[in-house]
């Protein structure tokens, strides 16, 4: 599995803010509308029903928030840079500024723990998240994780 196969172009985003971790949803959920042919309001209630069961803020700025939907038929996602960071509830108290929501089909099994446990491994790397916080263009933003991705690999 690689990035490039979860990930799309259009679905990365750069926000100059968001207020609250519920703003944030909303936005990724304009962008799942969008990109994923999802309904927004769906997804943003997805997404908070599984923050609920705990925050998905993994620490050193990054959070990784993930849910099933019932209309995709593949592991996709939504990545978002914050260009001020927000208070997230992450694991270590840091603000997040970079955000890689993950969306499954409700029947998948496995697929959807090989893209979190990808994600994760990637947004792990230091050196990747200063590139992906130096470089607040979204073309350059989809290139640093699908290269950064190809780069672990070898």
């Amino acid at each position: 599995m690689e990035l490039s196969s979860i990930l799309q172009p259009e679905a990365v985003r750069v926000l100059a803010s968001a207020s609250s971790k519920k703003r944030l949803f909303q936005e990724i959920g304009d962008v799942a509308a969008s990109v994923l042919n999802q309904d927004a309001q769906t997804v943003v209630e997805s997404l908070l029903e599984r923050e609920s069961l705990g925050p998905t803020g993994v620490g050193h700025g990054v959070a990784l928030p993930h849910t099933r939907l019932p209309d995709i038929d593949s592991v996709a996602g939504v990545f978002v840079l914050l260009e001020k960071p927000l208070d997230f509830g992450a694991v270590d108290r840091q603000p997040v500024d970079l955000a890689f929501a993950l969306f499954a089909p409700e029947e998948a099994g496995v697929e959807h723990l090989k893209a979190l446990a990808l994600v994760s491994r990637t947004l792990r790397e230091s050196a990747v998240c200063n590139k992906l916080r130096a470089n607040p263009d979204p073309v350059k933003l989809y290139a640093i994780l699908t290269e950064a991705q190809s780069v672990q690999a070898a």
